[in-house]
């Protein structure tokens, strides 16, 4: 994964998230599948994510709120064919610091499988592209892209309930920036608050109009 700018960036202003009911993304796919988007670091914070799968392409929607507000928030589907495929639980801290990492939570949900970045590329070399994601202004995240193409594998983990959605980003001393939590498991210029995983939920699939 690469990083491409710094984390003092500011996207342009998204709006804010009136409510985190989402509708699905209204073209028919596949399936779509639904997460429902719950606190691994950061108990303020929560969402909802909708993926509308249709060959090998993807629609993602989602929202949260609770979020730092104004910084960059990476987020990822996840899978990985020998992880667990959910979220990851404090028994996954494996070094005691009561924080979970990105690399601890790996063995739950598995490595990045598409990123979800506002324009640009989508693959997993992506995962730290910040100038790229979202910065949930006010704490609140709004996302929306389709068209992204992943692979049959993906797609069908997405549909088998084996894919997981992350967003990154955490405040562990509540001053509203990336600058605590020591440095980061995946790049150590960056401190662990502003990779560490805050929100996670499983996609479950809500409709499905045939497969492959």
């Amino acid at each position: 994964m690469r990083r491409t700018t710094a984390l003092a960036m500011t996207a342009p202003a998204l709006g804010l998230v009136a409510a985190l009911t989402l509708a699905p993304p209204a073209s028919a796919g596949t399936a779509t599948t639904h997460a429902s988007l719950q606190p691994v670091n950061d108990h303020n914070a929560a969402g909802q994510a909708f993926v509308d799968v249709q060959g090998n392409r993807i629609t993602v929607t989602m929202a949260a709120h609770g979020l730092v507000p104004n910084q960059p928030h990476a987020a990822h589907i996840h899978f990985g064919a020998e992880a667990r495929h959910e979220c990851p639980v404090m028994a996954d801290d494996t070094d005691g610091n009561h924080h979970i990492s990105t690399t601890e939570g790996a063995p739950a949900y598995g490595p990045i499988v598409v990123s979800l970045t506002t324009f640009g590329p989508t693959d997993p070399g992506s995962g730290l592209a910040i100038d790229r994601f979202d910065t949930a202004p006010g704490g609140k995240l709004q996302y929306e892209r389709g068209n992204i193409k992943v692979s049959h594998a993906v797609a069908r983990a997405i549909e088998n309930g084996e894919a997981v959605v992350v967003v990154h980003g955490v405040d562990y001393n509540h001053t509203a920036a990336y600058d605590a939590g020591g440095p980061s498991d995946l790049d150590p210029s960056l401190p662990a608050e502003a990779t560490d995983p805050a929100i996670c939920g499983v996609l479950d699939v809500v409709d499905s109009h045939g497969g492959h």
